[in-house]
């Protein structure tokens, strides 16, 4: 195997990563956001009051999300072992 291909199996492994990770982060991101406003405008400080809401954003958008992370997972997966004759 090439060092190039080395790398771009490397960038494709991460970019996937990304992809598959962004609903999660940008559920979580949005609800802390807007409670941590709410917070400041309620000045209450309490912790599970920021983390609750962020909990549940993320498993609300993980199962909603779900079909779509593992189809491209599979997808990866299958691009991944099938390109290995072409890669020995």
């Amino acid at each position: 195997m090439s060092p190039d291909t080395a790398v771009d199996m490397a960038r494709e492994a991460v970019m996937s990563m990304l992809l598959l990770s962004a609903p999660a982060l940008i559920a979580g991101l949005a609800v802390g956001l807007l409670v941590g406003l709410l917070q400041s405008l309620t000045q209450i400080q309490e912790q599970t009051v920021s983390f609750v809401p962020k909990l549940v954003a993320i498993v609300a958008t993980l199962s909603l999300t779900l079909p779509w992370l593992v189809q491209r997972l599979v997808q990866y997966s299958h691009d991944l072992i099938a390109n290995i004759p072409q890669h020995l």
